[in-house]
C-alpha cells in the first residue's frame, strides 16, 4: 500500500500524512517500521508512548555517525567539517530528529578527494549491510 507524500513544500501537511500513515500501518497490522530514505519527517503522535503500536518500533537509518551530523545534509555536514571518518547509524526513530536510541554503526573512511556523492555512495554499501542485521537483532528481542 502506497500512501503518496501530497507536497514537499510548506502546504505539506505533516501531522495529516502521519496519520494517513499510521491508518495503513494498523490496517495492515504492521508489527515495526524499518524506513531507509524516506526523507520524511512523522508527527509526534506516531511516537508518544501511549501508542503501543510503534513507539519504540520505527527504525531509521542516518547517514552519519550519530550524534554528529544530524539532518538531511549530514554528508555534506561531515565533508564542510573536514571528518576523517564518518558512517551510518541505525536508530530507533523518535519525535526528535535523529535523537533515538543507537542501535547500530558502521564506520566509513573519509578519502582526500571525496565528493557528497562519492562518501555518500561508500555509506550506502555500509548501510545495506548493517540494516538486515540489526532489523533481525531487532526482531529477534520482540520475542
Amino acid at each position: 500500500m502506497l500512501v503518496e507524500r501530497s507536497g514537499f513544500g510548506p502546504e505539506f501537511d505533516r501531522r495529516e500524512y502521519t496519520m494517513d500513515v499510521l491508518r495503513v500501518l494498523i490496517q495492515h497490522e504492521i508489527d515495526v517500521v524499518a524506513m531507509a530514505g524516506f526523507m520524511t519527517i512523522f508527527s509526534p503522535e506516531i511516537f508518544e508512548s501511549h501508542n503501543k503500536l510503534y513507539a519504540g518500533k520505527i527504525l531509521n537509518t542516518h547517514p552519519s555517525l550519530l550524534p554528529s551530523f544530524k539532518g538531511e545534509h549530514a554528508v555534506k555536514d561531515a565533508l564542510e567539517y573536514g571528518v576523517k571518518l564518518t558512517g551510518c547509524t541505525i536508530h530507533v526513530a523518535t519525535a526528535q530528529l535523529d535523537a533515538g536510541p543507537i542501535l547500530g554503526q558502521e564506520s566509513v573512511l573519509v578519502h582526500p578527494r571525496d565528493t557528497v556523492s562519492s562518501l555518500h555512495e561508500r555509506i550506502k554499501i555500509a548501510e545495506r549491510a548493517l540494516y538486515p542485521i540489526i532489523i533481525a537483532e531487532f526482531l529477534a528481542g520482540l520475542k
